[in-house]
């Protein structure tokens, strides 16, 4: 029977605060963008580009936002391949949340690997369990780091396994420790021949997205692990020999630092505290161009006509002043005077 070992450290909990705080934060900020798909295209690009590039796919961040953008790119087509398949992969994972499906299979498991390896494995390693024994070697030095389990194992502990992600009193178990548990005994496990990191990160994630910690899908757990693959790598092996603890902390940690820094760029977006007030809580969802505008009357204090120019070289007066007239009808800003030399304020 599946039973992880772990103790929940003090580092963990405060991880795992930090996360619960900066959740709190995006959830109740009295402005959001309109064009959050910007924010979660970034994540996505983030996602694709670093969960591809931790395990040696040579393309560039540029290279992976021209191919999701549909520009052409040259580069190795095992490469290019794995970055389409990434964001089919994060796709189709924000659908399976949003339907809210209560059961992670093992039919899951395997169509997230067809999905993350097509046109990568050949047919019959697609979505099937591996039929060979595989070593993990260190890259520089060719030692052999990890022996996972042998195939004639596999289906027995994958049962294991998903048996204990679904079991009746799954949700006593905080959804960010499921997810630091699921992402590493999937590495450990390593059921198919190939993909087996993505397959963990995407699993992980997917237990996140379910546990309510989307935060409108703007995090990408992969770029944390990118930056330092060598520290990653260390604590997942750390755990190799059964005590989950210090992977724990170290995946709490990352997810925080993730967490954090979304919280900061919506707080950016709803800097004025009177705001929050004003609206109880309501969000309000502006444009790109009215949050550069309502940014602007918090650095400045006011607009005025004549000032239009210089915030939005390329765009008409009339345009911009249908945006304000939008923004006064909100209740966010006012009108002081009638003239054109007329002063916009926030209330």
């Amino acid at each position: 029977m599946f039973n992880p070992s772990f103790n929940i450290t003090n580092k963990t909990l405060t991880n795992i605060a930090k996360i619960e705080a900066a959740e709190e934060v995006i959830k109740h900020s009295p402005l959001l963008p309109l064009w959050e798909k910007q924010f979660k295209e970034d994540a996505i690009i983030r996602s694709a580009y670093h969960g591809t590039h931790i395990e040696g796919n040579a393309l560039h961040k540029d290279d992976a936002k021209d191919i999701l953008e549909g520009r052409e790119v040259i580069g190795r087509p095992r490469d290019i391949q794995e970055i389409i398949n990434y964001r089919k992969v994060i796709e189709f994972i924000d659908e399976e949340a949003k339907r809210k499906i209560d059961k992670i299979t093992e039919l899951l498991i395997k169509k997230l690997h067809r999905t993350i390896t097509d046109k990568i494995l050949s047919a019959e390693q697609m979505g099937e369990y591996r039929n060979k024994q595989v070593i993990i070697k260190n890259s520089s030095t060719g030692e052999v780091t990890f022996r996972p389990p042998p195939p004639l194992e596999l289906p027995f502990l994958m049962r294991e396994f998903v048996y204990w992600l679904n079991r009746d009193d799954k949700d006593s178990l905080h959804p960010v420790l499921k997810a630091g548990i699921t992402h590493h005994e999937l590495v450990r496990i390593h059921p198919f021949i190939d993909g087996n990191g993505r397959v963990a990160r995407v699993v992980a994630t997917l237990i996140l997205l379910l546990g309510g910690y989307d935060i409108r899908r703007f995090f990408s757990l992969e770029e944390y692990y990118d930056k330092d693959a060598v520290t990653y790598y260390h604590n997942l092996q750390k755990a190799s020999g059964g005590d989950l603890t210090s992977w724990l902390e170290y995946f709490t940690y990352g997810a925080a630092v993730e967490f954090e820094k979304i919280k900061e760029k919506i707080l950016k977006l709803s800097k004025d505290v009177k705001l929050k007030e004003k609206f109880g809580g309501q969000q309000i969802y502006l444009t790109e161009r009215q949050m550069k505008l309502v940014e602007y009357l918090q650095e400045v204090g006011y607009i005025q006509n004549q000032m239009f120019v210089t915030i939005f070289p390329n765009v008409s007066e009339d345009t911009v002043l249908r945006d304000l007239q939008d923004l006064i009808k909100k209740g966010l800003i006012k009108k002081v005077g009638s003239t054109k030399a007329a002063r916009y304020v926030i209330v």
